[in-house]
């Protein structure tokens, strides 16, 4: 990202402003590895070298599934947080697990 401006934050009621940087910073690190991973596969030569294309590319996997999970843990609390009633707060838990559901 360092030929890209930096993002914008908008302040709503879906994120904190922290964990929009959380989120942003290891989908980050994600986006060096995916970039890391094409110039290994470029650069490969031999057989063996597709294991350690492998490694990385399970290790971005689990790096952007950790980041789906940290959007969720985030999205329970902020939204939990800001309900204004029992109801509201089942309500939104409703939309989560159908989240979940639906993405996982």
């Amino acid at each position: 990202m360092a030929d890209t401006p930096p993002l914008k934050i908008v302040q709503g009621t879906a994120l904190t402003e922290q964990q929009k940087k959380d989120l942003l910073h290891r989908l980050a690190r994600v986006e060096g590895q995916l970039r890391g991973i094409q110039k290994l596969i470029a650069k490969a030569a031999e057989p063996a070298d597709c294991d350690g294309i492998a490694q990385q590319m399970s290790a971005a996997r689990k790096a952007l599934d950790r980041s789906f999970v940290t959007l969720l843990t985030s999205s329970m609390v902020t939204h939990a947080e800001k309900s204004a009633s029992v109801e509201d707060a089942v309500d939104r838990a409703k939309h989560l697990s159908a989240f979940l559901d639906k993405f996982a």
